[in-house]
């Protein structure tokens, strides 16, 4: 009963346009009062003990340090260095497109922050060379789909977190499949390009080239300093965020010079806010978490699953196609918090390896932020080809296609996710 109460407040909540945080924290105290497990102060009291943890300052410090780099000028630098890599192809400017997230991502730890940035740079120059506009949103927003796999990832440290794994180990697992996501991608926009007659740009020379890498390496160098501290054993992931900061501010207002002083305020400002919003969410789910655990969810859907079918696949399946949804509707970072303390120790019972299941969840959870026609990424891509997200519907069918194909491919080749951290950790 107290659990029915909780799900029909939230959502009540949520329809009544209340902030996520808000609508969990409202949730889990009228379940606290039906259940009558403990006193109303218990609320609080867990909200504190879920935000109260270092490795979770590690995510203001790199909002921040993405902030910084964002604002500091380096996404045109990105995008020029994979336009003289991959830029000569049939269809290059696309395939540009996702190689360059490749880049940011793994600098901006934002899903938002790269469809924003990449997006406002190159949905323009794919319409100019004669792609459609629509298909132009979709691959921008494929793309930032993709990047969601690039650490430093916000969600990855927050899935740490509740399934006490290792940060380090978290980042490592990711490269491998974003690379499966993004060669999918590229053959994708090259099947479509030579279909329709679109070409590339011109080679570029070696002195072009080396240009690019020189322009390039400054921002490049910061995930290697931030992987290079965690796994030489020299910072954990919250002293390498950090070491990111500091190099970001540097290179913004130092080196690049495009960071004014009078900025630093405001980029100061809309960091802390942005924290704000994550921490107290984590902060209210841990609360909603505890209701769920005294009133034994996990155990009975667990048992329900069981029910249903004792294949680990189709509980796998099951949870990519929730995560999916719940993302779409909510956001990546709630339907995290929410879903997988209950959903972790049911793919424990399936004898799921816990990594290899964290990394496919936060792959399903960057589908589902632009999942046609509600994911809120989708929108932010379409408006910057003065598009409805119902407008890209359907160019966006295909690339959600390949995407939720990688994604099972991920899910059934688990050693996709595990050999770049079992060949580091042993």
């Amino acid at each position: 009963m107290a659990v029915m109460i909780m799900v029909i407040a939230f959502v009540v909540m949520l329809l009544l346009t209340a902030p996520v945080a808000f609508a969990i924290g409202v949730a889990a105290a009228l379940g606290l009062l039906i259940a009558d497990a403990a006193p109303l102060l218990i609320v609080p009291q867990r909200i504190f003990a879920g935000a109260d943890s270092f490795v979770l300052l590690a995510i203001p410090l790199f909002i921040l340090a993405g902030a910084l780099m964002e604002t500091g000028g380096i996404s045109a630098r990105l995008v020029d260095l994979a336009r003289v890599l991959v830029g000569h192809i049939r269809g290059g400017l696309g395939m540009a497109v996702v190689v360059a997230e490749m880049f940011f991502s793994g600098i901006s730890g934002s899903t938002v922050a790269d469809v924003s940035a990449i997006g406002a740079l190159m949905v323009p120059s794919l319409i100019r060379i004669g792609f459609k506009p629509d298909r132009a949103v979709a691959i921008v927003s494929a793309s930032s789909a993709m990047g969601i796999l690039i650490p430093p990832c916000l969600i990855m440290v927050i899935i740490a977190q509740i399934a006490g794994i290792s940060v380090g180990a978290l980042f490592l697992a990711g490269f491998i499949p974003a690379a499966v996501l993004a060669l999918a991608l590229m053959l994708l926009i090259y099947v479509q390009a030579r279909r329709e007659g679109i070409g590339g740009d011109p080679r570029s020379t070696w002195v072009q080239t080396g240009r690019a890498f020189m322009r390039a390496m400054v921002p490049l160098m910061m995930p290697v300093i931030v992987f290079g501290a965690i796994l030489g054993g020299i910072a954990d992931p919250t002293e390498a965020a950090v070491l990111a900061v500091a190099y970001a501010f540097v290179v913004g207002v130092f080196v690049y010079k495009e960071i004014r002083w009078n900025q630093l305020p405001k980029i100061f400002i809309d960091s802390a806010i942005t924290s704000g919003i994550v921490i107290f969410m984590v902060g209210a789910a841990s609360s909603f978490s505890w209701i769920l655990a005294y009133e034994q969810v996990p155990g009975q859907l667990a048992r329900l699953m069981l029910e249903i079918s004792s294949s680990p696949m189709v509980f796998f399946i099951l949870s990519i196609a929730i995560f999916t949804v719940l993302a779409a509707v909510l956001e990546g970072l709630p339907a995290i918090i929410i879903c997988l303390p209950i959903f972790l120790p049911i793919a424990t019972k399936f004898q799921i390896d816990p990594l290899h299941y964290s990394i496919v969840v936060v792959a399903a959870t960057g589908l589902g932020l632009f999942l046609p026609p509600v994911g809120i990424g989708l929108y932010i891509a379409s408006s910057f080809a003065n598009l409805s997200a119902d407008q890209t519907f359907r160019a966006m069918l295909p690339y959600t296609a390949v995407l939720a194909l990688g994604i099972v491919v991920l899910m059934m080749f688990p050693w996709l996710t595990l050999v770049v951290p079992q060949l580091v950790f042993g």
